[in-house]
């Protein structure tokens, strides 16, 4: 699947643009204009906060609770400190549970908060365009399509069509 997307500074142009769009027989379900009065960034899924701090979560969970593990373990096999009064192997797993306990809870506090650096920068620019009063038109299909939306879109004289 291709993606189209075109910055139009105003709603007049953005509509403009999606009627011409639409006249040259162009699937209506795969055009869409963001803006003001039409889809909000949200809504078409642009950013998704909620996802990212779960993958924030997923991510970190992948590494610390395993590290967490082999950390309590190690550092009870190296101290011979009892937690449990009972056999050696025993106190050894309980420290490694603790610290996979340990590295779920520190996921849990810092995963949702730590902002992703590998958030796509691009849809933080659209964001911004949205924010500042601009309009978009987000076409996909396929490449064909995509390459006659791109001809139609660029006589409109928008600030931006990228491909």
């Amino acid at each position: 699947m291709n993606y189209l997307i075109a910055v139009y500074p105003n709603r007049l142009q953005a509509l403009s643009a999606f009627t011409a769009l639409e006249k040259e027989s162009l699937p209506r379900e795969q055009i869409s204009i963001l803006g003001e009065g039409y889809k909000t960034a949200d809504d078409y899924g642009i950013i998704q906060p909620n996802l990212q701090s779960k993958n924030n979560v997923k991510r970190l969970a992948y590494w610390l609770v395993p590290c967490g593990f082999i950390a309590g373990f190690t550092l009870i096999f190296f101290t011979n400190i009892e937690i449990i009064t009972a056999s050696n192997a025993i106190n050894w797993i309980t420290g490694g549970l603790l610290g996979a306990f340990f590295g779920l809870f520190t996921t849990f506090c810092f995963g949702r908060n730590v902002k992703s650096a590998a958030v796509n920068k691009d849809a933080w620019l659209y964001r911004q365009r949205l924010n500042s009063g601009k309009y978009l038109i987000f076409f996909h299909g396929t490449e064909e399509l995509v390459n006659k939306a791109t001809s139609i879109l660029h006589s409109f004289q928008g600030e931006d069509v990228l491909v």
